[in-house]
This record gives structure tokens, C-alpha cells and sequence, in this order.
């Protein structure tokens, strides 16, 4: 669940499983998705919980109900879903989270969105990927989600990349722990749809590089391999990723073996990618985001070029 974030001023502006058509749209009336929405909030009481985590936390007034029109095993404890959303007006930016409404289940989700806001300009579909886990949402999700199952979404989060057409050009470090990959593949999947404006058009932002430093016990928890692969490969000159692998106990596969460094992401690495042009996103389990963070701030890069979120 999201916790925290860091803001940065400019830039941080206010098929899987099977088809997804738009005759799947989920019809729950607005009284029924009103009530969702407060006995899930109400019953959300554990200190640990999404909803009092980031109670302070702005978030867009569109509420949208959503069906379930793909879900796939990411890896051996993720599961991605991809979710035909009803409503015109929902809207996010790329690195935000939605607030995941279960019918009948008290207990509110937060899950990062990992597509690209392009996706959902064009499809009217977004994608999670969900870590099993005790809480009740994930439970659901891994459980007893279905094809066509319902539920109810709401945009929030100040961790996010939003550039505009005439903001100056940026370079991105991106660093990744476990499913913190979600909200960076995001960004990452966004910033290549800006690319791909930028080489049709000749127009829009103009992205510099992006690195990508992603961490995992293994290579099967390594989410998005070929995805963001691909991505390098396309890119070659502008996209690159470093995959680490802390606990691996099986032979990494050749296609892999160039990307991975066994061990976990080391200070010098990021350091490496230190200038005045280059944005910082982190993204992971607190004692990695913490470090990460405090690790650039001691290498004097500026607080507003550091955006970090923690997940629990």
C-alpha cells in the first residue's frame, strides 16, 4: 500500500487472459457505489491500512466501477489483472495508485497502477499486479477474482511523472525493489509512449535517458522481464535496465544473463547517474526506499529531484 511520497515541482502535475470489450462495462447504480465506498472506508480500521495510510493524500473525485476482463500469473506470487474502466472521466498520471473497492469485502485495496496512461486513452483499460498476500484485498484478487468480476476504482497519489510539452528535458533514474516495480513500469511505459510521440510527431517532450535498476529475490519474482525488455530493445540509445537478483538458486536463462548482476543494487550504481538533468523515482519496501533516498540527499542531489513512495 502506498505511504509516502515526495513531490516534484514542475513534473508532478495536477492482453492478458482474455479480450477486453467495451460490452463488458460493469452496471452498478451510483447508490450501490456510494455505499461501497463509505462501509469500506468506515471498516477500514487497522493502522495498517491503505485508506488511514493515506487519509492526507489528494485524490480525484471520480469514483468508477470496473470489470475484470484478464488476469494472468505475473510470477509465482503475482497476479495481473486488467481492469475495463466505465466511466470517460477517470483519468490518472503515470507512478499513482487507485483506491480498489471490493463488493462485499469491508476492507479497501491500493494498488499501483502499471500501465501506461496511453493505454487507458485508448482502451479504456488499466492493469495491476498484485503480490499475495494475507490482506484482504489480495486475498480476493488471488482467491476468488474472476473474469467479469466487479469492483470500483478512485485515482490517488503524489508520486507520478507528468510531464509537459515545454518543460525542459529530464533524465530518469528509476529504482525498483519486489513489486515496487508497479508504479515504474508506469513511468517507464510512459515515457516510451513519449518517445514514440516525439519520433511521429517531432513534437512534444523531449525525454532524455532513462535507467532502470530493478531488484528481486529471483528471477521468476523479476515482474515484467519481457516487457521491459522489450522496451530496451526498442529504445536501445534512450531505455536501459539493470536487473538484480539477491537469492537466486537456479541457473540464470541466456536471454537474461546480460541484464543480471547477482546481488543487490549498489550505491556506486546510482551514483554513476548523478547530474542537475536527471529526476529520481524510488520505489520498494521501506528500508530500501529509505536508504536509497538518504543515499542521494548525501550526494547533494536536490530534494525536489528525489520522489520516492514506500509500499508495506
Amino acid at each position: 500500500m502506498a505511504c509516502a511520497a515526495v513531490m516534484i515541482p514542475g513534473l508532478l502535475r495536477g492482453s492478458v487472459g482474455t479480450t477486453c470489450t467495451r460490452a463488458a462495462l460493469l452496471r452498478l447504480t451510483p447508490r450501490s457505489l456510494r455505499h461501497l465506498t463509505l462501509t469500506s472506508v468506515m471498516k477500514s480500521k487497522r493502522k495498517t491500512d491503505h485508506m488511514e495510510r493515506t487519509a492526507d493524500v489528494v485524490r480525484r473525485e471520480v469514483v468508477s466501477t470496473a470489470k475484470v476482463c484478464g488476469a494472468a500469473n505475473e510470477s509465482p506470487s503475482v497476479k495481473r489483472l486488467h481492469l475495463l474502466v466505465a466511466e470517460k472521466d477517470f483519468s490518472f498520471k503515470a507512478g499513482q495508485w487507485v483506491d480498489f473497492f471490493i463488493p462485499g469485502v469491508s476492507v479497501v485495496g491500493g494498488f499501483s497502477i502499471c500501465s501506461s496512461p496511453r493505454l487507458l486513452e485508448e482502451e479504456r483499460i488499466i492493469e495491476l499486479a498484485v503480490k499475495y498476500t494475507n490482506h484482504p484485498p489480495a486475498l480476493w484478487i488471488h482467491n476468488q477474482c474472476t473474469l467479469d468480476s466487479e469492483v470500483a476504482l478512485r485515482v490517488g497519489g503524489q508520486f507520478f511523472f507528468d510531464p509537459q510539452p515545454t518543460d525542459a528535458s529530464r533524465n530518469l533514474v528509476l529504482i525498483a525493489g519486489g513489486v515496487g516495480i508497479n508504479p515504474l513500469l508506469s513511468i517507464l511505459r510512459h515515457s516510451a509512449d513519449l518517445l514514440r510521440e516525439r519520433a511521429n510527431k517531432g513534437s512534444g517532450f523531449e525525454i532524455g535517458t532513462i535507467k532502470l535498476f530493478y531488484s528481486a529475490k529471483n528471477t521468476s519474482e523479476l515482474l515484467f522481464k519481457k516487457n521491459i525488455l522489450d522496451l530496451v530493445n526498442e529504445f536501445p540509445e534512450k531505455i536501459a535496465c539493470s536487473l538484480h537478483v539477491t537469492k537466486q538458486t537456479t541457473q540464470i536463462s541466456a536471454d537474461l544473463k546480460p541484464y543480471i548482476t547477482e546481488g543487490r543494487i549498489m550505491e556506486k550504481e546510482i551514483r554513476d547517474h548523478i547530474s542537475k538533468e536527471t529526476l529520481f523515482y524510488i520505489c520498494g519496501p521501506p528500508p530500501m526506499t529509505d536508504f536509497f533516498s538518504k543515499q542521494l540527499e548525501n550526494s547533494h542531489v536536490p530534494k525536489e529531484h528525489i520522489c520516492f513512495e514506500k509500499w508495506w
